[in-house]
């Protein structure tokens, strides 16, 4: 499996892959369908196509997540409807699981044994299959045709293991937070796509615009946006921040952050009653693609509007000067993907080659790379010892999609909500932390992890418990 993506000038790319992929699968067999049911046997998982969004480099233009090297994106269907008191317990056990690898979920059954991310048990295994080409040697009196297109060679299967407690460890995290007595409620800017705001585990997590009376055609509040209930489309110049299918990046990105705590569905890191999400959609059409003013307008949307954190899980090789002093001149803290590595999905060092506005310098950003479940970053990850902060969870990330679903989506555009989500739900009940001083417990907070030394400025992993209790005594 590869994240890819077109590199070029001008382009902030949302960066992100849905899977699972052809090559790939899970020999724990954990998706979820409508039916309550998938057969995956032997095969890979039983999955669904959808349209890719084709990766683009096209200078001056936003463009949501490129996808894998065959064209085509596959995903696990599932519309069961997704109440954890505390999220994570009494959870239900998987269904049953014979021979063939079927796996039952119940509709409006918990998924948070698949969600490594928060809780890795261990169960998830991913093999994939992969090429090497072997070198063509010529024979006395044999002639090599160039450019034919030939390619001798093997393909061998390549397993990666999930190392159990390689997670963000959030359920001690959620203990503490069960316990604290004093919350504020924060506005988390999520600048995507839009958002699926009629998902059953996202409908308490969205912001609202109390100033605004709902469809009366009015700017009741004066800010220039008439109807702004939940947020901003800036890319059709509009209040409809959800739109369709086309919404899948940015509806996975709120669920991560903000599911609800109801023990269905997925659950996310920070508690909906609090946290609350502005949705402010930059990016549209069936590509995914749109214009970097819209991003800097959703910024200063958001300023303007009191969101207190901004998700940024876009990229761009082509630096900006208005961008960076927006980021920097802002009170919000920014949470910022790393980006997924070349065409070819390879990560790379973003100290030489940076990647905006991951590599943007102020003190309110927090930069994030793709963790796998092995302990190890992503090979499509990139890195970087000065401009990335902290590694998280990022592949085979289970999280909302439109229509009531719920897909599995890789990238480094799944990590940084993680980020921004654990953010959320330390500002809430640290009511004594600014938002620098949440920057500095999540970074100083970080476990470290052997392979991040060189890779990241805090050599480690996030730590949700870690960061809640920075500067206490246990």
């Amino acid at each position: 499996m590869r994240d890819w993506k077109r590199l070029g000038t001008g382009l902030l790319t949302a960066l992100c892959l849905v899977v699972v992929m052809p090559s790939d699968s899970y020999a724990a067999n954990v998706v979820t369908a409508g039916s309550g049911s998938v057969s995956t046997g032997s095969g890979g998982p039983g999955v669904s196509a959808v349209q890719p969004s084709p990766g683009g480099d096209v200078p001056g233009t936003v463009t949501s997540p490129g996808e894998d090297s065959s064209g085509t994106v596959t995903s696990p269907g599932g519309d069961s409807s997704g109440t954890v008191t505390s999220p994570g317990s009494n959870l239900p056990s998987p269904g049953d699981s014979g021979a063939s690898g079927q796996v039952t979920l119940e509709a409006g059954a918990s998924y948070y044994q698949y969600q490594w991310g928060l809780n890795n048990t261990g169960i998830i295994q991913r093999i994939s299959s992969v090429f090497t080409e072997l070198p063509i040697r010529r024979m006395p009196g044999e002639r090599i045709w160039r450019g034919s297109g030939l390619h001798i060679g093997v393909v061998s299967q390549v397993v990666t293991d999930s190392v159990e407690g390689v997670d963000i460890n959030v359920e001690p995290a959620w203990d503490y937070y069960q316990q604290t007595q004093s919350r504020r409620t924060v506005t988390v800017a999520l600048i995507d796509t839009g958002v699926d705001i009629t998902h059953t585990d996202l409908t308490d997590a969205i912001w609202v615009n109390e100033d605004e009376i709902p469809g009366d055609g009015i700017d009741n509040d004066g800010n220039g946006y008439i109807d702004d209930v939940n947020g901003w489309n800036f890319y059709s110049g509009n209040n409809q921040v959800y739109v369709g299918t086309e919404d899948d990046h940015g509806t996975h990105g709120a669920g991560t952050i903000a599911a609800a705590w109801d023990g269905k569905g997925t659950v996310g890191i920070a508690d909906s009653s609090y946290v609350k999400i502005m949705v402010l959609k930059a990016l549209g059409s069936a590509d995914s693609s749109g214009d970097p003013a819209y991003v800097k307008e959703a910024i200063r949307y958001a300023e303007a509007n009191g969101a207190d954190i901004c998700n940024l899980s876009m990229g761009t090789l082509a630096y900006d000067e208005e961008l960076e002093a927006l980021i920097r001149d802002s009170s919000m803290l920014f949470v910022i993907a790393a980006g997924n590595g070349d065409y070819f999905g390879n990560g790379y060092d973003i100290d030489t080659w940076p990647m905006y506005p991951a590599s943007y310098t102020s003190d309110n950003i927090i930069s994030v790379a793709n963790l796998m479940f092995n302990g190890a970053l992503d090979e499509s990850s990139n890195y970087g010892a000065v401009s990335v902060d902290i590694a998280a969870p990022g592949t085979y990330i289970l999280s909302t999609t439109p229509g009531q679903n719920y897909s599995f989506m890789s990238g480094t555009s799944m990590a940084a909500p993680m980020v921004t989500g654990v953010a959320a739900l330390v500002y809430s009940c640290r009511t004594d932390m600014t938002l620098a001083d949440v920057r500095q417990a999540i970074l100083f907070s970080a476990r470290t992890m052997e392979g991040m030394n060189g890779k990241t400025v805090t050599g480690g992993i996030l730590d949700a418990y870690g960061a809640i209790t920075y500067g206490r005594s246990s």
